[in-house]
């Protein structure tokens, strides 16, 4: 998983202010870095939020001090449109992405909004499995039923967007243990590790319950057993 001399080199193609606003009325603005080489070719997007310029400068590959300061709060956020935008209880994403927005934004840091629906499966593929899941399988069973890898998704965009961005020293925002081990292998310090909140509902009770118990995300269910 280590990057090598064989992967392409990414670089900051575009970057633009844009303010945004939550359902619920929260609002903050995101300067959006678009970027070129990125490994798999896909339209990733980081959101630099709050103050992550001097985030950056504390942990930059460049600095005079390099690693002397707290290093960006960064999320990598899976895109998911059920959740994110639709507002769908299947999953936890959109709450996830709503609190890491303003998390980050009180930090400084940057939310790396990366195109792999579904585990990286697909929108379709996804909704697939939701049919799969309804007839009892758990979130990983339906991938696999369907003949894909229980979760597909590949961060090296993430470590490129992360070092074209000048920084490979975060602190990482997830609860996915598989984010730290693939990130860490592709050379980005993980200076620490911090779990979003729960975010349950009856809806996706048994959802939260598979990602505990089956790979380890960092989640205390006291309801969902």
């Amino acid at each position: 998983m280590t990057m090598t001399v064989g992967t392409p080199v990414a670089r900051v193609r575009t970057r633009v202010t844009v303010p945004l606003r939550f359902p619920d009325g929260y609002t903050t603005t995101a300067d959006v870095h678009t970027f070129t080489g990125l490994s798999d070719g896909r339209e990733h997007l980081a959101l630099a939020l709050g103050d992550w310029r001097a985030a950056l400068a504390a942990s930059s590959l460049d600095g005079p001090a390099p690693f002397d300061g707290p290093a960006p709060l960064v999320r990598p956020h899976s895109e998911c449109l059920t959740g994110d935008v639709f507002g769908s209880e299947r999953c936890d994403c959109g709450p996830q992405l709503r609190e890491a927005v303003e998390r980050i934004t009180e930090a400084g840091g940057f939310l790396l909004y990366l195109r792999q629906e579904g585990r990286g499966i697909g929108l379709y593929a996804k909704l697939d499995a939701y049919a799969l899941q309804d007839t009892g399988l758990d979130t990983y069973q339906a991938n696999l039923a369907l003949g894909h890898a229980e979760d597909e998704r590949d961060y090296t965009p993430a470590a490129q967007m992360l070092t074209a961005l000048g920084t490979n020293r975060i602190r990482l925002l997830s609860n996915n243990p598989d984010k730290a081990t693939q990130l860490e292998a592709l050379g980005v310090t993980i200076a620490d590790r911090i779990p979003t909140g729960v975010h349950l509902s009856e809806a996706n009770a048994r959802y939260l319950t598979a990602k505990r118990d089956h790979t380890a995300h960092t989640l205390n269910l006291p309801l969902a057993g």
